[in-house]
């Protein structure tokens, strides 16, 4: 393993931004001060006054394995994520099988082991009938209980009242929702369907995904969780409405808190005649005042984390009409760029944008020994520089879908560098893949 001094860098980190050096050995923060003296078996790089960031923690991504490695598998994913900065990720349960048993969890450990280049967990999804299986889950073996309370693959859709209260009340972990009516949806869809018959322009995404059915199930959860006690975290927040079940400020003591995704902050429905069904995602990009206020929810506190719902499909699916595309983009290349642009628009401060992207994900779900730039912790860092743009084209997407919703975009940063574990992962234009990422530990 290589031992790095890395010097003349800005650091980022709990919510102050100082010049130093940062020194990695054995795949750890060795030490961080001014002016450290180089040893004989440390590189040098030379920061050259860029960010040093904590690797960002993403804890929502759909990787596709196993099941549809035709889109994705845990080897290109990680690759992008890598390449966009993002060190450690948590996989969502709806692959092919589900990841809804003990024996599925540990298979996607297994693959992940073999090929991921980050760091990485996975969730234990919920059914109407896998109770007793979440209720025997080791606190440790998974990041957490994903509830989809809407329309998902398979039987995943947990609809059924009694098993709800008793996963609110038995959940080992936390337990993360993603919060969308179903019988609303069905009755938008339906009307739409009768408005258009079977051309439904992709503007209609957002009233068929409404902001009532995301309201509805959110107030749901937040309802069970009060009841129950539950730590709960409600993914991909697409609406100004739903801002009100949160209260501000920061992390700490909060039983209940609230994620919202990058493109939420970037695009809008304007974006729908230019971009179509490639944002066309779940919950559904909604209005330029939806995104306003969410991107003050980031800067006060009633978002606590920033993260992606990285779900890729090819460009064949992503051509076909409205009903027949699959939702989901692929982001995870591209994230950390996405969001820091809200730091040059004067919206969001970087330290905050770093809390949303490192810290709090790694509070919120007892991630030990990673999210901050600690001595002693692991060595997961991300080096942007900032004073050099960088313009999306289709043929540097990592992702095996190989599109970006992004594309002919030009972001105010560049990622210069990352390291997983100590490792150089990504230098700026190459992956070396020679090391591969670990398995998430958990401090509970």
């Amino acid at each position: 393993m290589t031992n790095w001094l890395i010097r003349n860098a800005e650091l980022v980190n709990e919510g102050r931004r100082c010049g130093a050096d940062l020194r990695v050995r054995n795949g750890r923060i060795d030490a961080i001060g001014g002016d450290l003296s180089a040893r004989n078996d440390e590189r040098i790089f030379d920061a050259g006054g860029r960010w040093l960031l904590p690797g960002m923690i993403d804890d929502q991504v759909h990787f596709r394995e196993p099941g549809l490695e035709y889109k994705a598998d845990f080897a290109t994913e990680s690759r992008a994520a890598v390449a966009g900065g993002i060190t450690s990720y948590m996989e969502m349960p709806n692959s092919k099988p589900t990841t809804t048993t003990l024996p599925a969890l540990a298979d996607k450990y297994a693959r992940a082991a073999a090929k991921s280049l980050a760091n990485h967990a996975f969730y234990l999804g919920a059914t109407n009938d896998n109770l007793d299986t979440i209720r025997r889950l080791d606190p440790r073996a998974a990041c957490g209980i994903k509830i989809f309370m809407g329309a998902s693959t398979g039987n995943m859709l947990v609809d059924d009242p009694a098993t709800l209260d008793g996963i609110f009340h038995d959940a080992p972990v936390i337990v993360v929702t993603h919060c969308e009516d179903t019988p609303t949806i069905e009755a938008n869809l339906a009307a739409e369907r009768a408005r258009f018959g079977s051309t439904i322009p992709v503007e209609r995404h957002p009233y068929i995904r409404s902001r009532e059915a995301c309201l509805k199930s959110s107030r749901l959860a937040v309802e069970l969780a009060r009841r129950h006690g539950t730590r709960l975290h409600i993914l991909h927040i697409s609406t100004a409405e739903e801002l009100a079940l949160f209260a501000p400020g920061p992390l700490d003591g909060k039983r209940i808190t609230a994620e919202t995704c990058v493109h939420f902050l970037h695009f809008s429905d304007a974006d729908y005649p230019r971009l179509g069904n490639f944002i066309k995602c779940n919950p559904a990009i909604k209005s330029a005042t939806d995104r306003d206020a969410l991107i003050a929810a980031v800067a006060d506190g009633r978002i606590d984390v920033l993260a992606t719902d990285h779900a890729p499909h090819t460009l064949e699916e992503k051509s076909q009409d409205y009903e027949k595309a699959p939702s989901g983009l692929p982001l995870v290349q591209f994230a950390l760029q996405c969001a820091l642009e809200q730091h040059f628009d004067g919206r969001l401060a970087l330290e905050r944008i770093v809390e949303a992207t490192s810290h709090a994900p790694a509070r919120l779900f007892d991630v030990k020994e990673r999210g901050f730039l600690r001595e002693g912790y692991h060595a997961d860092l991300v080096l942007v520089d900032p004073h050099r743009p960088h313009a999306v084209h289709r043929g540097e997407v990592l992702s095996r879908c190989g599109w970006s919703p992004f594309e002919g975009h030009t972001f105010r940063t560049s990622i210069a560098a990352t390291w997983v574990n100590g490792h150089l992962a990504w230098d700026g234009s190459r992956i070396d893949a020679s090391r591969l990422g670990e398995r998430l530990e958990f401090a509970r």
